[in-house]
């Protein structure tokens, strides 16, 4: 196992958006933890992502708040607890900079909301008859994976990893860190039908998010790059 802690890829820009992103869905889980159980699964019920609905047009549970399709990207911004929140964030503060930086903030917030869709599309189709909201910022955060996958493939990750009770501090190429990331999602694949987990939008997410990054990337930012 390995928590990554940051990386060694210095950037031109502040990372507005990142920021951004990563505040308001604090705000966003600090609102959670002020509703009582019943109230937040109620929230959940109606700002998540429910694949039946969203293919059939049906309300199952509770009326959304919003026209069903835009629950995918209401459903980017909750969190089911602490763990899923801060995971997400730190792997976006890590990663987001540096994508942020080469794609520009604008193109960077049209590229994250991008991928959750295409993350949330795949596990819906991957699942149609699901009657479980969809929440949280992982799909989205698996196409910035991607793309600093196929920005930075050589970049040093400083990584947390454990080998049984031992815990060092070791450098590992990105390449390294997120492929085991990717790959660690299809070993989840044949359990998926018994876990909370959406490894079918994680790998969505990371696949969009590798196509993505080369179509919005502008020019001027190839250019500084090479």
């Amino acid at each position: 196992m390995f928590i990554p802690l940051k990386d060694e890829n210095p950037t031109y820009t502040i990372p507005v958006m990142t920021i951004f992103l990563i505040l308001l869905n604090g705000v966003i889980f600090i609102y959670q933890l002020s509703l009582n159980p019943m109230e937040n699964q109620r929230l959940i019920f109606q700002w998540g992502a429910v694949p039946y609905q969203i293919i059939h047009g049906e309300v199952l549970h509770v009326v959304p708040a919003i026209p069903i399709p835009l629950t995918i990207f209401s459903s980017m911004f909750l969190h089911g607890g602490f763990l899923h929140l801060g995971g997400n964030m730190l792997y976006l503060w890590i990663f987001g900079n540096n994508v942020e930086d080469v794609l520009g903030h604008l193109r960077f917030l049209l590229f994250y909301l991008l991928c959750g869709l295409f993350a949330a599309l795949t596990q819906i189709f991957s699942s149609p008859g699901s009657t479980a909201p969809m929440i949280g910022a992982s799909g989205a955060i698996g196409g910035v994976l991607g793309a600093y996958l196929v920005l930075f493939p050589y970049a040093r990750i400083l990584t947390l990893f454990f080998i049984f009770f031992i815990a060092r501090l070791v450098y590992i190429p990105a390449m390294v860190v997120l492929g085991f990331w990717f790959l660690l999602q299809f070993l989840g694949l044949p359990g998926a039908a018994y876990s909370n987990v959406a490894f079918f939008a994680h790998i969505g997410g990371f696949v969009s998010g590798m196509i993505l990054v080369k179509l919005l990337q502008p020019r001027w930012s190839r250019r500084r790059r090479r």
